[in-house]
C-alpha cells in the first residue's frame, strides 16, 4: 500500500457530514453555501458544441490535444495575461488536463523526487494540495497565511526548510480569502525559486471572478514574462473553466508553464490515462474563445456580493466583497464548528467551517479556527434569503 494513504485526512465534505449526523436542520428549504460549486447554467453554446461533437465518441483522443484547443488556449492566455503573441507555443507550453483539480494532484507524483522533501502549500488550503504532497512520498510544509496580505507569508520560513522544498503550490486568487498576489509578491516567490530550486505550481481556478473589471488579477506567467522569464523556467499555472464558465461536470481545464515540465507532465499522464473526451475539446476550445459569457458571470456575482454583505456588514466581523474568488471569509462570534452546526439547525442554511480547511500551526491552533466560508455560487434571491437567515440567527443568539 502508499504509505501515504494512511496519512490523508477527511476531506471538508466528509468531516461536515460527521459534524451533522444525529442532528436535526430546520424545517426551512436548505440552502447550501458550503461548496464551492458554480450554480449558474453554463453558456448555451457549450451545450450545443457538446451536442454537435457527440460523433467523436467513437474516437480515442490524444493526451496532449488536439491542436484546436491548444491553439484557443494559447490565444486566450496571451489576450488574458497581455503575453506577446510568441510567448505561448501551444506545441510546447500547454496540456490541457481533466479539470484543475486532477492536475494540481498528478502534477506532485509528476516531479516529486526521493527522500521524503516538502511540498509547500498555503493554510489555509485546497486539501488536494495536501493529498498530492503525501501520495507523492513527500511531506507538507504549511504556510501560514499572512493576515495583511492574506497570502501565505514568504518569510515564515527559515531557508534550510527552503533547501527541502521541491514543490509549492500557490492559490492565487486565493481559496478562502479571496487574497490576489501582485507583481512584488511574484518577484519575490520567483527569486525563492531561483535560490533553492523549487517548482511552482499557481493554481489560478478563481482568476476570472474578480470584483474590478478594469483590474484583473495578474497570474504567474505575466509576471515572469515583466521578470524577463520568458521561458516561464520551474513554472506552471493551473486553469479551469468549472468557474470561469460555470461548467465543473465538464472537467475541463489546462496547464501551461515551462516546456520542459510540460513535456514531462505529459509523460506522465500519457500512463496516467486522463486524456479529454473529443466532444469536451470542441467545447472548450469554443469556451475559451468567448468572453461575454465570463463578463456577464462577473457581474452576477458582484451583485451578490453587493446585497449579501450589506445584510451581514453590520453583524458578523470581515465581511466584505474580496478582490476575487466567490466566497466571503467572516469571523464567527463563536466555535467555526458550533456555529456551523448551530445555523443549520436552526436556519437550515450550510457553510464551511473555516478549520476544515486549515491544519494546526506552531501555536497548535488551525488558521481557519474562528471563520466560516460562504460560498455565494446561488442564484441572487436565495443568496438573499440565506444572508436573511444568518443574520436572523446571529442577531438572535449573539446580540
Amino acid at each position: 500500500m502508499n504509505r501515504g494513504l494512511s496519512e490523508l485526512q477527511p476531506y471538508p465534505f466528509e468531516r461536515m457530514e460527521r459534524l451533522l449526523t444525529g442532528r436535526r436542520a430546520a424545517a426551512a428549504s436548505p440552502i447550501r453555501l458550503g461548496i464551492g460549486e458554480p450554480q449558474d447554467p453554463p453558456p448555451e453554446f457549450l451545450t450545443r458544441v457538446l451536442q454537435e461533437n457527440l460523433d467523436q465518441l467513437a474516437r480515442y483522443p490524444a493526451t496532449r490535444g488536439q491542436g484546436a484547443l491548444r491553439e484557443a488556449i494559447a490565444a486566450w492566455l496571451q489576450r488574458r495575461f497581455e503575453l506577446p503573441e510568441t510567448a505561448i507555443d501551444p506545441d510546447y507550453h500547454i496540456l490541457p488536463v481533466a479539470g484543475t483539480r486532477e492536475a494540481l494532484f498528478a502534477i506532485a507524483q509528476t516531479v516529486i523526487g526521493r527522500g521524503r522533501p516538502y511540498v509547500a502549500m498555503p493554510n489555509p488550503f485546497y486539501q488536494i494540495y495536501e493529498g498530492a504532497a503525501l501520495l507523492s512520498g513527500a511531506r507538507p510544509l504549511y504556510l501560514p497565511i499572512d493576515p495583511a496580505s492574506g497570502l501565505p507569508d514568504l518569510d515564515a520560513i527559515e531557508p534550510r526548510t527552503w533547501q527541502r522544498v521541491q514543490l509549492l503550490y500557490l492559490n492565487s486568487p486565493a481559496n478562502p480569502t479571496g487574497a490576489v498576489a501582485d507583481a512584488d509578491y511574484y518577484r519575490r516567490l520567483l527569486a525563492l525559486a531561483d535560490q533553492y530550486g523549487f517548482i511552482i505550481a499557481a493554481d489560478e481556478c478563481y482568476s476570472e471572478i474578480y470584483a474590478d473589471e478594469d483590474h484583473p488579477p495578474p497570474g504567474l506567467l505575466q509576471a515572469c514574462q515583466a521578470e524577463g522569464r520568458s521561458d516561464f523556467h520551474r513554472c506552471l499555472v493551473f486553469h479551469s473553466l468549472s468557474k470561469r464558465s460555470n461548467a465543473p461536470g465538464l472537467r475541463s481545464g489546462f496547464v501551461a508553464g515551462d516546456p520542459g515540465l510540460i513535456h514531462a507532465f505529459l509523460r506522465y499522464r500519457t500512463y496516467q490515462g486522463c486524456a479529454l473526451p473529443l466532444h469536451v475539446q470542441a467545447a472548450s476550445a469554443a469556451a475559451w474563445g468567448d468572453e461575454a459569457h465570463v463578463v456577464d458571470n462577473r457581474a452576477r456575482y458582484r451583485e451578490r456580493y453587493r446585497e449579501v454583505c450589506t445584510i451581514l456588514g453590520d453583524v458578523l466581523e470581515e465581511v466584505a466583497p474580496p478582490p476575487a474568488t466567490f466566497y466571503l471569509w467572516p469571523r464567527t462570534p463563536i466555535d467555526d464548528q458550533e456555529f456551523t452546526r448551530r445555523l443549520w439547525e436552526e436556519e437550515n442554511v450550510t457553510v464551511l467551517p473555516g478549520s476544515f480547511l486549515s491544519r494546526p500551526g506552531t501555536d497548535g491552533v488551525a488558521p481557519g479556527t474562528g471563520r466560516i466560508r460562504i460560498a455565494l455560487v446561488p442564484d441572487l434571491p436565495t443568496c438573499i434569503e440565506a444572508a436573511e437567515r444568518i443574520r436572523r440567527f446571529v442577531q438572535r443568539n449573539f446580540h
